[in-house]
């Protein structure tokens, strides 16, 4: 299994980052455009919360993929937790942490996952996956950030 730990600092408030980080239609927004993601099916658009699912369609390695979660925990505004429930992988488990700086949030990822097919996958998690998935959350966390200290300022 592949544990990647990322962390940003974002010039908003708590509820403003966690709030932008729940909702579905950021989501779509803030993820690498060649994937062409959308939510195809349980919540697909506005804020998710716990017990909710979502299924995510997206282009990977020139694949498409389905990808279902289920919102496990979900503790406003600090911290929620969203588990596969089917897709690709053999398991992925992402929780996203939320700590109040004051006018500032630090926003912490913690993802897990374990590829399938035995040895083979774990060759390709350490071979591709962990850079990949790395590159993808620190996309996602740069754009969130862009988009909540813009929001931050036309306030």
């Amino acid at each position: 299994m592949i544990k990647i730990l990322t962390e940003i600092e974002i010039e908003a408030s708590i509820d403003v980052c966690f709030d932008m980080a729940t909702n579905i239609d950021i989501h779509t927004q803030t993820v690498w455009p060649h994937t062409k993601e959308r939510a195809i099916a349980g919540t697909t658009t506005g804020m998710i919360r716990e017990g909710d699912t979502v299924t995510f369609e997206a282009r990977h390695f020139l694949i498409r993929q389905k990808h279902t979660s289920l919102i496990s925990n979900y503790v406003r505004p600090y911290r929620f937790v969203d588990e596969m429930l089917q897709g690709t992988f053999k398991s992925m488990r992402h929780e996203h942490e939320f700590i109040d700086l004051g006018d500032r949030t630090l926003m912490k990822d913690t993802l897990s996952f374990e590829a399938p097919l035995g040895w083979v996958g774990w060759i390709v998690e350490r071979v591709v996956l962990r850079r990949y998935m790395m590159r993808f959350l620190n996309y996602r966390n740069e754009q969130l950030k862009m988009l909540a200290e813009k929001y931050v300022k036309e306030q």
